[in-house]
């Protein structure tokens, strides 16, 4: 798909959907919460990068950016590391943790941080494995473990923003050969927790609007295809994340008898300089058929998308 070319994703009989991660404050309608994690790129370069790349190639590749939603998970790069870690493990007192969790517990320990350096991280989408998740440093490999939260709940959710790298040695990753994501910000938020945090309404029903705003949320995750490189899904998977008035309109909207027929994301007439694309909400009423659009613009020229102007009526020009 050409990046440049609009994007439509239809679906019929909507309901609602989710919320949030760490708000831009700059931004009215950002959903507040606290459960993420930061990790800022520094000139230490992490030398478990799966042998792919160094720091100045780094500097001077050319960037393709991503902003993902997914959920990671630890590999072992070897059969040489998980034995090792099967050692340590017999040693170590995990009585009544699951498999996962006694894997968590053990990297946590700093006399096994050796064993954290041979670990992995894969970034899973949708049931699909789609990264091999690198930081540039090695002290950001604390902010990866603690970025899993076994066991895996449905409403578990990471979001990582970084740069996509080469593919990485399938002999340094357990097999995998998946391209790298260089990470440079990851977050990990349970979805029930951040839907309490959506501001609602107040004409809507708190349970209902709960409700529309979890399906919302899912059915943006859910798009085929969304790897979180291509400028338009960047661009919706920050408003999937970042932005509470998507959900608040949506919710009226049903309460008025309107579905969600489509989302679509094109090119805005005001990139010139940089690029900005408009994100397009279609409702059609469920008796009259009478359709209404609400757009929000988004700049998603660099590696932090950001919003340019607030959700507003749509008129097809």
């Amino acid at each position: 798909m050409n990046q440049d070319e609009p994007t439509e994703i239809t679906e019929k009989n909507t309901v609602g959907e989710v919320s949030n991660i760490a708000p831009e404050s700059t931004h009215a309608g950002d959903i507040n919460t606290t459960s993420n994690t930061n990790v800022t790129p520094s000139d230490k370069h992490a030398d478990h990068d799966c042998g792919c790349m160094n720091n100045q190639e780094y500097n001077s590749m050319q960037r393709s950016y991503i902003y993902a939603i997914g959920r990671i998970r630890p590999v072992f790069r070897s059969l040489a590391v998980e034995k090792e870690y099967a050692q340590v493990l017999g040693k170590s007192d995990t009585s009544g943790l699951t498999d996962m969790q006694a894997l968590k517990e053990v990297l946590l320990k700093k006399e096994n941080r050796y064993l954290l350096r041979q670990i992995c991280w894969v970034l899973n989408i949708e049931g699909l494995d789609a990264y091999v998740l690198q930081p540039l440093d090695l002290d950001d490999l604390e902010y990866f473990i603690n970025a899993f939260h076994p066991p895996h709940e449905p409403s578990d959710v990471n979001v990582v923003i970084g740069v996509k790298g080469s593919n990485c040695d399938p002999h340094l990753c357990g097999g995998l050969s998946l391209p790298i994501a260089i990470v440079t910000n990851i977050y990990s938020f349970d979805v029930d927790f951040l839907i309490k945090n959506i501001p609602k309404p107040q004409r809507q029903d708190e349970k209902k609007f709960r409700e529309t705003s979890k399906e919302i949320f899912y059915r943006i995750i859910q798009l085929a295809d969304n790897f979180g490189t291509m400028d338009v899904h960047r661009a919706v998977n920050y408003l999937a994340v970042r932005y509470s008035a998507i959900y608040a309109k949506s919710a009226e909207m049903f309460l008025d008898g309107n579905s969600l027929s489509a989302v679509e994301v094109v090119p805005s007439r005001l990139s010139l300089s940089r690029k900005i694309v408009d994100v397009i909400f279609t409702y059609v009423d469920r008796k009259s058929d009478v359709i209404s659009k609400f757009f929000v613009r988004v700049d998603v020229t660099e590696e932090f998308p950001f919003l340019v102007t607030k959700l507003s009526p749509y008129f097809d020009r």
